[in-house]
């Protein structure tokens, strides 16, 4: 029996379609002003489709710039970024997860207190540089970031979740607590690991920050991007008049870095996405 389409159903479709349409809006309006003439851009910039298709905004970014060590950069520290704060992460987890642990639970109070209060800019400024000697050297961009305790938070969820006899049997077997996290715990985290791995990821290749404080000699792709940026918005005279006739603009300068250094991460995501959502809703389920 054909099932008859209530006026909900349009309701809801209609609701579907706006959403859609509000998320994919911004992406797509980034998109077509970084391939847009800068000139019309600055007419109208409310459109999803190039009016006047142009490759000069990109032209501008990659001229003159030296961006193979920086990508090198990028691409290094994302990796081994990810890797050790996968693996950190997984570790301190695991061993918070463990009700033999005597001090699990003041611990992990502690690290939670870390998500709100911090020690600020300066004395982190003057731990790094001052007393591990950390100011351009790579390992900046590893060490300060190893453990993210959200991500520490979901691994233990999900953790929790699973059997205990698992590594009660493991143990019986006569295996060490690394042996446990290693071959057992690990390969059973699978879904969550892919998560924070993306976070980790993300968070790497995104970050510009700690370059400006700590490491400006050894520059990734998002502080040179950054610095594509503030050199194109210097060069706009907000008092002269003849600057529509520029050839580039800062908003779709602006555009075209945002393009550029999303990119790697939207080819990545595909192949993570059913990883990260099944480890974002799986830990979270209890008995």
């Amino acid at each position: 029996m054909k099932k008859k389409v209530s006026t909900v159903d349009y309701i809801l479709v209609l609701v579907f379609v706006l959403v859609i349409f509000v998320t994919l809006y911004p992406f797509l309006n980034v998109l077509a002003i970084s391939f847009n003439d800068a000139t019309d851009t600055i007419k109208n910039i409310n459109f999803i489709i190039p009016r006047m298709f142009t490759l000069s905004n990109y032209k501008y970014v990659f001229k003159d710039s030296d961006f193979v060590m920086p990508f090198v950069t990028s691409v290094s520290r994302t990796l081994v970024g990810t890797i050790v704060g996968v693996f950190t992460t997984s570790m301190l987890a695991y061993t918070l997860s463990r009700k033999d642990f005597v001090f699990h639970k003041p611990f992990t109070i502690l690290f939670v207190i870390t998500m709100y209060v911090g020690g600020g800019l300066i004395p982190e400024y003057l731990l790094i540089m001052r007393t591990l000697h950390l100011g351009n050297n790579f390992l900046v961009y590893i060490i300060p970031g190893m453990i993210w305790v959200y991500n520490m938070i979901l691994v233990r969820s999900f953790i929790d979740g699973l059997p205990t006899a698992l590594q009660e049997a493991a143990k019986i077997d006569g295996a060490n607590d690394f042996q446990i996290w290693y071959k057992i715990v690990l390969p059973l985290c699978t879904p969550v690991i892919a998560t924070i791995a993306l976070y980790y990821a993300v968070g790497q290749w995104n970050s510009f920050m700690d370059t400006y404080l700590y490491a400006q000699k050894l520059p990734t792709l998002q502080f040179k991007m950054y610095e594509i940026m503030n050199q194109a918005t210097m060069k706009l005279d907000v008092h002269g008049s003849s600057n529509v006739t520029t050839a580039v603009t800062p908003m779709s300068i602006r555009m075209a870095v945002t393009v550029v250094a999303t990119l790697p991460i939207v080819i990545v995501y595909p192949f993570l996405q059913k990883y990260f959502i099944g480890g974002m809703t799986l830990g979270s389920v209890k008995d």
